[in-house]
């Protein structure tokens, strides 16, 4: 069984583990979810709006809208990152909003990869330590941490530059950095808010290629994109619309 495929995961008091097979469950459930962003008086922003939709182990989906559509909340949510202001979200079969803050911490470094436009790469680690960093963080052996970040580099073809740190790197480079971080933690999904977006055409095919190659592995992707040729790739597509899943472009 592909390790994105793993059941849902529990510890007892005691620190031991046990695994849940949770086959039957889609890998995300979202519920109408409604997020609100409070201003003053009048200014309340609400970015989603009763969205409710399921995402299955293995899937490739696509999310795409106009600015302000609520693209970027939603991946938000789905990472953890941020929590609805109403409605349920299931991870795996768990529902996230009974989750400590620590809790959702430990499930986000665990169960979601992120890769965003931005990189979010630290720029006094070298490439390798990038990789590995949330390996550290997760607490796993240095034997592990050495296995998966030369298998994740290897994978983006970036075991030469191991040592270089990412002011070195073109933005391409820096991508695939991120996706190897991604990768080397073994996530059941991966989410990316639009990953080529600062990069020339050869360094985003480079990166779809490898994001196609993932989910060929067993990942679920869930990507953000306005690229037609992007979402013509993926199995499903999610049209956003003010904040609300429309089944067809607004005008």
């Amino acid at each position: 069984m592909a390790w994105w495929r793993r059941g849902k995961t529990n510890t007892d008091a005691g620190g031991a583990t046990a695994t849940t097979d949770t086959s039957d469950f889609p890998l995300i459930r979202l519920q109408d979810i409604t997020k609100i962003f409070k201003g003053d008086a009048d200014e309340d922003t609400r970015a989603l709006s009763d969205v409710t939709v399921d995402i299955g182990r293995g899937e490739y989906v696509t999310v795409s809208g106009p600015s302000g559509c609520g693209k970027s909340t939603f991946l938000a949510i789905l990472a953890l990152m941020d929590a609805p202001t109403s409605g349920r979200y299931w991870l795996n079969g768990r529902a996230t909003g009974d989750l400590s803050p620590s809790e959702r911490a430990r499930t986000r470094n665990i169960d979601v990869g992120l890769i965003f436009q931005s990189f979010n790469l630290i720029g006094d680690m070298s490439v390798y330590e990038n990789v590995e960093y949330p390996l550290t963080v997760r607490g796993a052996s240095a034997a592990e941490r050495r296995q998966r970040v030369e298998a994740a580099l290897d994978r983006v073809g970036l075991t030469p530059r191991a040592k270089q740190r990412p002011g070195a790197l073109s933005g391409g480079h820096q991508q695939l950095v991120a996706i190897a971080r991604a990768y080397a933690g073994r996530p059941p999904i991966l989410l990316a808010d639009e990953p080529t977006g600062n990069l020339d055409s050869k360094s985003g095919a480079a990166v779809m290629k490898m994001l196609d190659e993932l989910h060929a592995d067993g990942a679920t992707v869930c990507l953000a994109t306005h690229n037609p040729d992007y979402i013509a790739r993926a199995e499903r597509h999610i049209y956003l619309f003010d904040g609300r899943i429309v089944d067809t472009p607004v005008a």
